[in-house]
């Protein structure tokens, strides 16, 4: 099926996933936003940065499109040097500066993929 996208339908499409998923939030901050949150919440809550960072790399890292199919080695390899200093030094912002180098200079050295 062949549907057009019309700037109308685009702009409907926008709003409500606006709308939705605005309901959302405030149906969570309007039951509990008042209340004292348990500690196992809390607890579990402080570690969401760091479960989301790795979701939003992951795909960009382990996808193969980029590359007709193949893996990029050079990813791969500041995807580990993220990780070894991560868990090496304990400092997300060191992790991700060192990721970054690594993959600039990796991309330098060999020419750029494009995602």
């Amino acid at each position: 099926m062949n549907a057009a996208y019309t700037d109308a339908r685009v702009w409907t499409v926008i709003l409500a996933l606006g709308i939705g998923t605005y309901i959302i939030r405030l149906s969570f901050l309007g039951l509990i936003g008042d209340r004292p949150m348990p500690g196992w919440a809390l607890r579990l809550l402080r570690y969401t940065p760091m479960a989301v960072i790795p979701g939003m790399v992951a795909p960009l890292v382990l996808s193969p499109a980029a590359t007709d199919g193949q893996f990029d080695a050079t990813r791969g390899v500041a995807a580990l040097v993220t990780l070894i200093v991560g868990l090496s030094l304990r400092n997300t912002l060191a992790a991700i500066v060192a990721g970054g180098v690594a993959l600039f200079l990796g991309l330098w050295a060999v020419g750029p993929v494009l995602i």
